[in-house]
């Protein structure tokens, strides 16, 4: 599809907003809550089509169903809580009411590494795809798309703000991450390498919220990259139908070579391969998992996204040196900390500059949170009760005295 199939998908979405925003607001959640019902009935044909697609181990699709029904099934009952409000007034004669109403039509742009998530975080839709240039300048120019949301790179997020501004369109954006996971000498070791693991590797590493950076104090540092290397050599990399596989491949070639362009220079810099460091027998496009020590804050693992299954572990001395090393980034979306201490737990997450922070946690993404990252990570949230304000715009209503004189 192309541009004109996207905009006989946006006239008909106008026109049908009109009679589902007529809905009441009980009527809507029946049909979201099918909806799930639906999601979870097929779930493992959802969950089978994933890994066909994108080569994901099937538990990990079958818990992509669940997380992504979730939001359906979260905001089926929202739906029935969007609440106005009434505000005092300064006048005798006069009422005051705010009422919340739906943006509008929406333009829903979502990635390939969550793509049954991705949606369902957005709501009611039509589907176009194909050629994406055509496809994202229709939604940009028309000025019956009122709202452009998107999940994916930085560098398209950029595009698209530019673009939207023509229209002066309302966005959320949920951009590229440079997640640091910072490991405290008094973490517990295996609570903080079970809990790295999870934020490092899953789908690959591919994923935004993936941990970048290893950032671990000098004194358990030692100990942690032995134990983590020795978890990381037991995760299985194969066909994701395959019983006990943990790691499928990377999406296409581009996504290999970039992971090995990042390790060659990480390596050409003084980083130790302490495990991994290239592509994995099987060939195609599986990559070895990977463990990186003795990283600088100028390689490019450190500095970008590296968007694969590779691990750079840095070295810190104190906690105000670690939470400077995990701002360093113009991205702010994730960021992981483990620590025994309750008085550092406060103290280092209210400094860390991101959206998200997981204490003693790898995965943290929820549908009753909000979901979403600050600086250039992205603006507004998805999810929780926060999100929904993302789809509703307010409108304020003065009422004055009909017998006044």
């Amino acid at each position: 599809m192309g541009g004109k199939e996207t905009n006989d998908a946006i006239s008909s979405a106008y026109d049908a907003f009109f009679l589902w925003s007529k809905l009441t607001a009980a009527e809507r959640s029946r049909l979201l809550r099918k909806w799930y019902d639906l999601l979870i009935a097929h779930k493992e044909e959802l969950g089978q089509l994933m890994t066909l697609e994108q080569g994901k181990p099937l538990k990990e699709a079958l818990g992509e169903v669940n997380y992504g029904a979730s939001f359906v099934e979260f905001f089926a009952e929202e739906a029935k809580r969007v609440y106005g409000d009434i505000i005092p007034a300064t006048l005798g004669d006069r009422r005051l009411f705010v009422l919340k109403q739906p943006v509008g039509v929406v333009g829903a742009i979502t990635p390939w590494n969550f793509p049954l998530a991705m949606i369902t975080r957005k709501g009611v839709l039509n589907v176009v795809m194909g050629n994406a240039p055509e496809i994202g300048d229709a939604l940009l120019s028309s000025t019956k798309v009122r709202k452009i949301t998107f999940t994916g790179s930085t560098a398209v997020g950029k595009r698209l703000m530019a673009g939207a501004a023509g229209t002066v369109k309302r966005l959320s954006l949920e951009l590229g991450g440079n997640a640091p996971c910072i490991v405290f000498d008094d973490a517990d070791l295996d609570v903080a390498v079970k809990g790295s693991l999870a934020a490092k590797f899953r789908n690959a590493g591919q994923t935004c919220v993936c941990t970048n950076r290893l950032i671990v104090q000098e004194g358990i540092y030692d100990k942690f990259a032995l134990a983590f290397s020795k978890a990381v050599q037991n995760l299985q990399v194969g066909d994701g139908f395959s019983e006990g596989v943990t790691q499928g491949p990377l999406i296409n070639e581009a996504a290999v070579q970039k992971v090995e362009s990042f390790v060659q220079d990480a390596i050409s810099k003084g980083a130790k391969v302490l495990l991994g460091g290239k592509r994995h027998g099987l060939g195609m496009t599986f990559y070895e998992p990977t463990v990186l020590s003795d990283i600088k804050s100028e390689m490019l693992v450190s500095r970008e996204e590296v968007f694969g299954p590779v691990a750079p572990l840095l070295r810190f001395k104190t906690e105000e040196e670690a939470i400077l090393m995990a701002n360093d980034t113009n991205a702010g979306l994730a960021a992981y900390i483990f620590t025994n201490n309750v008085q550092r737990s406060w103290r280092v997450t209210e400094a860390l500059e991101y959206g998200l922070v997981g204490v003693n946690e790898g995965i943290i993404s929820t549908e009753v949170a909000p979901f979403g990252g600050v600086k250039q990570s992205g603006l507004g949230r998805e999810g929780s009760k926060y999100g929904i304000d993302e789809y509703l715009e307010m409108k304020y209503v003065c009422l004055g005295d009909m017998n006044r004189k």
